[in-house]
């Protein structure tokens, strides 16, 4: 079903991701981790639907996503990055694979980062954030969403990475094989990995071959 929703409030997250919160419909749900197909209510982009994740809580009275603008073409994000707080965006009913299995390691990419947002609030509100471990890679520090919040949150069990920074608080380098081997110990546990998509196969390749079951790894098909 579709929705035509405003937008209540805007606010800047980093140097080029803003955070969003739309009205929510009556009855509209969603699992965390789940995503849906947004397009932005004007008549030139009205029928140009992309795909977005909730960083919201079902139980929210709103909605909410977390969205990076790539700036440097005239594509949807672009968009989005002009919207004023009461333009509409239409929106899809929820989908997606990616959801909560049980205790595990989240290993994020860039804007790969959003699904898991919504899984760790809906966590935290229930008090079963200890014991899952977050892998955060970026370019740099100023890439880094939510990174205060993620602090917070897992304490020494959130990780970042920088592959273009050497800078106190980070590591610097790729989650690669060997960075993997040295951070993970017990491959017996899930695995969440969410991002571009050759690292998503990589590492779940690399997952693999260090032990960790196929059907124990969960990413957006």
């Amino acid at each position: 079903m579709i929705h035509m929703l405003k937008v209540l409030d805007i606010q800047p997250v980093t140097h080029n991701v803003k955070k969003y919160r739309l009205e929510k419909p009556k009855g509209y749900f969603f699992i965390p981790g789940q995503a849906t197909e947004v397009a932005v209510n004007t008549a030139k982009w009205k029928n140009e639907f992309r795909p977005f994740t909730f960083t919201s809580l079902p139980e929210e009275t709103h909605l909410e996503f977390v969205i990076k603008s790539y700036r440097d073409h005239d594509g949807v994000t672009n968009q989005l990055d002009k919207l004023e707080i009461g333009d509409e965006l239409i929106l899809d009913d929820a989908w997606g694979a990616i959801q909560y299995k049980g205790k595990g390691v989240f290993i994020a990419g860039g804007a790969g980062i959003t699904p898991f947002i919504g899984i760790f609030r809906s966590l935290e509100e229930k008090d079963e954030l200890i014991g899952n471990t977050l892998l955060f890679a970026n370019k740099t520090s100023g890439d880094v969403i939510m990174e205060s919040y993620f602090r917070k949150a897992l304490g020494n069990d959130f990780i970042s990475v920088l592959e273009n920074e050497q800078i106190g608080g980070h590591l610097h380098g790729r989650i690669d094989k060997e960075f993997i081997k040295n951070h993970i110990r017990d491959f017996n546990q899930e695995f969440y990995v969410c991002g571009p998509e050759q690292m998503v196969k990589d590492i779940s390749k690399i997952l693999k071959e260090l032990g960790a079951k196929p059907e124990a790894i969960t990413f957006e098909k």
